[in-house]
């Protein structure tokens, strides 16, 4: 039983952690939309904002200027947290790697592989409220910079979603959250 939960806790772990990761580096964290013309597709990202054309397909993107330049608190939080979640969940998903038993590492010692199973299970809790906050948090943002433009009578037509990778960045935050309450509290 004990091999199986671990088998499934890794599995979990390993792919909310690559969703982790694919949302801190793709670029449609926000969805700017023109509801009228449906002429044009602008994603924002942690790095860098591009637009589509829907008539073609063309994509443009540009890069913010630099990291270290003067960002909204969303972009800067978010980055910070998101990547502060990936280096947990790697180191995670490395310390539960040795951890398993069906490694041979420590083989003699279970007791310690327990243990390294139950501190992985620790660090990927930690990660996943990381990446959460982050993903919350930009999320909470878009909305009440939206409410901001509705409440202004400034809305233009142009309505803002969450994009698919703020979505991702929840999922794989959450897989996380999953994956350490199985290493945590199912493994004894």
């Amino acid at each position: 039983m004990s091999a199986a939960l671990q088998g499934t806790a890794f599995g979990l772990a390993l792919l909310s952690t690559l969703f982790l990761l694919l949302a801190t580096c793709t670029d449609c964290w926000m969805v700017n939309a023109d509801d009228s013309l449906e002429v044009s597709h602008k994603c924002r990202g942690l790095w860098r904002e591009c637009v589509t054309n829907m008539q073609d397909g063309v994509r443009t993107c540009d890069q913010y200027d630099s990291i270290l330049a003067d960002h909204p608190v969303k972009i800067v939080v978010t980055r910070t947290l998101m990547i502060t979640a990936d280096l947990l969940a790697g180191l995670a998903l490395a310390t539960l790697v040795l951890g398993l038993d069906c490694i041979t590492f420590l083989k003699e010692d279970p007791c310690v592989k327990l243990k390294m199973c139950y501190g992985a299970g620790v660090i990927l809790g930690t990660g996943s409220i990381l990446g959460l906050i982050g993903s919350v948090w930009y999320a909470v943002d878009v909305y009440v910079e939206r409410a901001m433009l509705v409440s202004h009578n400034i809305f233009l037509g142009v309505h803002y979603d969450f994009g698919w990778s703020c979505w991702l960045g929840m999922a794989g935050s959450t897989g996380c959250f999953v994956a350490s309450v199985l290493l945590t509290c199912c493994l004894y």
